[in-house]
């Protein structure tokens, strides 16, 4: 059985340790410190602790405002809240203001399955990565998120860091190193390419897995950061391996399909197959049956991929 694990419990160890060697470290929240995992800093660090209420639009400004008063704030809830709620303020109070802020959308994609799409965040990357001067991160283990929340800590500007509830295994060695705009191998290949985020990334690998199977060999692709964007690690995919699957736990419009084609699209087109959630409401169930209803499984992905491999012989 591979082990699992919730990329919220690294976030929170992680900011936990940065606020003992700086208090300037401080987090804000929409009412949700149990699902931000943020209760043992408000037990360790309770003046540093703002609880909005459930006001995202209110809580994002006070994240700027501490951020003007030299506080690095990490501002935290549901990401389709966080982002749906209190875009606005996202833009002008942090983006346009380069505010030293921190937006942590917690519990993205259909994490929140059952709850249906008034809280399913499949739309949040298409927004933010859309807003000049924001980076946007989409860790896809323990290990990048904790690498990425020491990263953002120490630098200066505006980020957007997605993280799910929903477990996902290490995929990095243990001498990973996460930067900012830097797309990560985890799987040579030549015969196309698989890029993913987040979730998906596990999901990638072990597709390619069974590509390998069936005599296909498929290049894995972590983008972890959608913005700035790895330019260069698309084009050299797609110049070597000459056809590109991208896995999202997100619209395909908008997010990391739609921030690919666009670099394809100018300056190396080839085949883009774009898996994630079609424009449509997704139905309400379990994260787990979701992303089978959508095939966003390792079969999923195997069989998209292998379609794709298909046609370009046929043409």
């Amino acid at each position: 059985m591979i082990e699992r694990f919730d990329c919220r419990d690294a976030f929170a160890a992680t900011l936990e340790s940065l606020a003992e060697a700086d208090s300037r470290i401080v987090a804000v929240v929409n009412d949700a410190v149990g699902s931000t995992r943020l209760g043992n800093f408000k037990r360790r660090f309770p003046t540093r602790l703002f609880n909005a209420g459930i006001a995202e639009q209110n809580m994002v400004g006070i994240g700027a405002g501490l951020a003007n008063g030299g506080k690095i704030p990490f501002v935290c809830a549901a990401s389709c809240f966080l982002t749906g709620r209190a875009m606005e303020q996202v833009k002008v109070d942090v983006a346009y203001s380069r505010a030293n802020v921190k937006l942590c959308g917690m519990s993205s994609g259909l994490a929140y399955g059952q709850l249906g799409p008034t809280h399913h965040s499949v739309e949040d990357l298409a927004w933010t990565r859309a807003i000049a001067n924001l980076t946007v991160i989409v860790p896809a283990d323990p290990l990048e998120t904790a690498q990425a929340v020491r990263v953002i800590a120490a630098t200066e500007g505006p980020v957007f860091l997605r993280l799910s509830r929903i477990p996902v295994p290490q995929v990095h060695p243990a001498d990973y190193q996460f930067q900012v705009g830097v797309a990560t191998v985890l799987r040579p290949g030549n015969d196309l390419t698989l890029i993913a985020n987040g979730t998906m990334v596990s999901r990638a690998l072990e597709a390619a897995r069974l590509l390998s199977a069936a005599g296909i060999s498929a290049r894995v692709l972590n983008m972890a950061t959608l913005a700035p964007l790895d330019r260069d690690a698309i084009l050299d995919a797609a110049e070597s391996t000459g056809a590109i699957v991208t896995v999202e736990e997100h619209s395909i419009y908008g997010g990391l399909g739609g921030a690919v084609s666009e670099v394809t699209a100018g300056a190396c087109p080839v085949p883009v197959r774009i898996l994630g959630i079609p424009a449509r409401f997704a139905p309400t169930g379990t994260a787990e049956w979701l992303f089978e209803y959508f095939g966003l499984t390792p079969q999923g992905i195997f069989a998209a991929a292998l379609d794709l491999v298909e046609t370009r012989v046929r043409r």
